[in-house]
């Protein structure tokens, strides 16, 4: 190699913009989504997941509004579409097990027939997976144990030992986010409780249920079966009022199961098998219905996004959406700004967003689940005459932001 070819080589190096390293804490919904788009705009992207693998399988979730422009630029709308739920119904039952209304799932929701996507969590998660996968770097079976931001950048040491050091960081690590207790301090600043706590977990389909929701209801408590299709399988969901969250209780599961059993013991309809199937169930969810609102989503070089910053409660039906075009939102801020500017630029755009559709549960006090008689024979009166009603339009919250275009790194 001549003098001039070893000159032309290390000019080629030094006007060669070096990739940012980044960091991603949780492989869900908005990690690998956030991990999509950093890398398309050019990062060296790693998600670190506690979990030994991606979770398969889960509850139904929806995808709607801006959200399925998101998916749609990524590829993998025809995935979705393919995986969707097609419910028929959604049935409501009074205390004694008698039929209230029976109304069209889209014209409760606020959703679109024929546009807007129902799938199970564990096929999106698939999905977003399946479209980065060769491009990221995944970290299964750890999780970051500190973090120091004292230097040039984020120095993270791991829970499994190992040491390194990123640009930035991205705590995508739900609604009970380390991340954001690292960075911010504990939960509860930020958690915004919605009186109501829930259990989820899968049963055996012994009632004959097919693409369609059933819901016993009686003053501050509700069960319902989940059925996705024709499946050995429904989801069981028991959601209850209660004046405080039961803190003692999130992190043991025997508490739990304890704690509902209690609340639902004298429920009629088919409460008691839902019951006896939850003390069995391996797969059991429990947690309060809640929110996060925080005033801030970034410090320095690391910053929050789904739930760990906003999520909106299941009472919205809009958490994986948010998710989605947050990451995207992150991402492109990101694209051509260094960490400050991108994260200012984040919030700017994406925060009237998150908290019109975060506002859509009203002042907590959901309209499906009422506390007191007189509130659910209302309900009850709104379901009869919502029964004749065509499917809705959909919600404008759902659509509120219109994406922005950001263009990848070729």
């Amino acid at each position: 190699m001549t003098r001039t070819d070893q000159l032309t080589d290390i000019t080629e190096l030094s006007t060669t913009p070096r990739r940012r390293k980044v960091l991603i804490s949780g492989a869900s919904i908005a990690g690998p989504a956030l991990a999509f788009w950093l890398n398309r705009h050019g990062f060296a992207v790693t998600v670190v997941e506690k979990a030994g693998a991606l979770r398969g399988g889960g509850y139904p979730i929806d995808v709607r509004g801006t959200a399925l422009e998101v998916v749609r630029r990524m590829g993998i709308l025809p995935r979705l579409k393919d995986a969707h739920i097609d419910l028929r119904r959604l049935t409501f039952l009074d205390g004694d097990g008698s039929e209230v209304a029976s109304v069209n799932p889209h014209t409760l929701t606020g959703g679109v027939g024929g546009q807007d996507i129902e799938v199970r969590r564990g096929d999106l998660t698939d999905a977003l997976y399946a479209a980065v996968r060769d491009d990221v770097e995944f970290l299964f079976d750890d999780s970051i144990d500190t973090f120091d931001q004292s230097g040039h950048g984020v120095d993270v040491t791991f829970r499994g030992g190992s040491r390194r050091t990123f640009d930035m960081v991205f705590g995508a690590d739900g609604l009970h986010s380390r991340t954001r207790e690292f960075l911010f301090g504990p939960e509860e600043q930020f958690h915004r409780y919605l009186g109501y706590c829930f259990a989820g977990f899968t049963l055996r389909n012994t009632f004959g249920l097919c693409a369609e929701v059933m819901m016993w209801n009686t003053p501050g408590r509700a069960a319902a079966l989940y059925a996705v299709g024709g499946t050995d399988d429904v989801h069981g969901f028991l959601n209850f009022a209660r004046p405080e969250p039961p803190f003692d209780a999130f992190r043991n599961p025997e508490a739990q199961r304890d704690l509902v059993s209690a609340v639902f013991a004298d429920a009629g309809w088919e409460v008691p098998g839902m019951l006896a199937a939850m003390r069995d169930a391996d797969d059991l969810f429990f947690d309060a219905v809640s929110q996060i609102r925080m005033p801030r989503w970034s410090r320095g070089r690391v910053a929050l996004v789904g739930d760990a910053a906003y999520a909106p409660s299941f009472l919205t039906g809009q958490g994986s959406s948010l998710a989605l075009v947050g990451a995207y939102m992150l991402a492109g801020s990101l694209a051509d700004r260094d960490h400050a500017a991108g994260f200012a630029a984040y919030e700017h755009h994406t925060r009237e967003f998150v908290t019109v559709n975060q506002d859509q549960v009203g002042k907590g006090d959901a309209a499906l689940f009422p506390t007191t008689a007189r509130a659910l024979e209302q309900r009850n009166d709104m379901l009869r005459n919502l029964s004749a009603m065509p499917a809705s339009k959909g919600r404008p919250a759902h659509s509120a932001l219109t994406l922005p275009e950001f263009t990848p790194v070729t």
